[in-house]
């Protein structure tokens, strides 16, 4: 389970929102500072560990480019939820780490609500609201591979046990 604050955003939230292409020249923690910049200005520095990043509609969508969620776990963000994907931004966020939730209610949480997690069961608790939603858990083996902190972590962490 885990606790967060949450920061909320709609539709078609794109990897050049999330990272800006004028910081791709940047170093990862050079560009977070930048991350979300264009949309919301106060993110990057308001953004607190543990917070949850939250969208309806097709988050991520846009360039294949792993600099998106590599950004966002620079500034902390754990856990993701959205209504849908742009398929290679979910993956991208799993092999960095970071858990991503589908779920159909995301347009009944708000900025700053408080959530609670249960990615392992699949539901999420609004404690601002008091609803309950539901969403699918997260399989065991994607379970597996973000709490290694990512792909790479999970398969040299195999290849050293074999």
């Amino acid at each position: 389970m885990t606790k967060g604050k949450v920061w909320k955003y709609k539709d078609n939230i794109n990897t050049d929102i999330i990272t800006p292409p004028e910081s791709m020249e940047l170093d990862i923690k050079s560009a977070a500072k930048y991350c979300m910049a264009n949309l919301d200005p106060t993110f990057a520095d308001g953004f607190q560990p543990g917070d949850i990043f939250v969208c309806e509609h097709n988050l991520g969508s846009g360039s294949s480019r792993e600099t998106a969620p590599l950004c966002l776990k620079e500034l902390g963000v754990r856990i993701v939820i959205a209504m849908d994907y742009a398929r290679i931004f979910y993956r991208n966020c799993i092999n960095v780490g970071i858990i991503v939730l589908e779920c159909p209610d995301t347009d009944k949480i708000s900025k700053d609500d408080m959530l609670d997690v249960d990615y392992l069961t699949g539901i999420i608790l609004n404690e601002t609201t008091g609803q309950t939603y539901h969403c699918n858990p997260i399989p065991t083996h994607i379970a597996q591979i973000i709490e290694k902190g990512g792909l790479i972590n999970y398969i040299s962490d195999k290849l050293r046990k074999s």
